[in-house]
């Protein structure tokens, strides 16, 4: 059983902040569970261009406010509280944090993430060997 509260991981190696996000890395690849999970926060007013290539990716706003666009269709959708959206289809996607507020995201991915990722040019996550 593995059993953690989030307060045991700021301000670890597994507290990972970049330009519009942080993101607390939950459960690694190396949990063995065959997914990932990170607590992520958008900073207000972000705007993050991302193309998961070789991850899928499930995502369930439990905080704040914003929206994403697929850029395959340019279809806009809002996210608030209890959105969840999948990136089923490697989804090349802006997402945005509304001005003055952050959005809390429960993130899980498949293959998993090793933890230390930050996104490449491309907006992707390198797959771990």
């Amino acid at each position: 059983m593995i059993v953690k509260h989030l307060e045991d991981i700021l301000n670890t190696s597994a507290d990972v902040d970049a330009e519009g996000w942080t993101s607390r890395r939950l459960i690694y690849k190396d949990a063995g569970m065959g997914y990932s999970v990170n607590d992520t926060i958008i900073k207000p007013g972000a705007v993050l261009e991302m193309e998961y290539k070789n991850h899928f990716e499930t995502v369930y706003c439990i905080e704040g406010a914003g929206e994403i666009t697929d850029l395959a269709t340019g279809q806009t959708h809002d996210i608030r509280v209890g959105t969840l959206y999948a990136l089923n289809n490697h989804d090349r996607h802006i997402l945005r944090a509304n001005k003055g507020t952050h959005m809390r995201m429960v993130c899980v991915f498949n293959p998993p993430l090793t933890g230390r990722e930050v996104h490449d040019a491309t907006g992707a996550y390198a797959l771990a060997d």
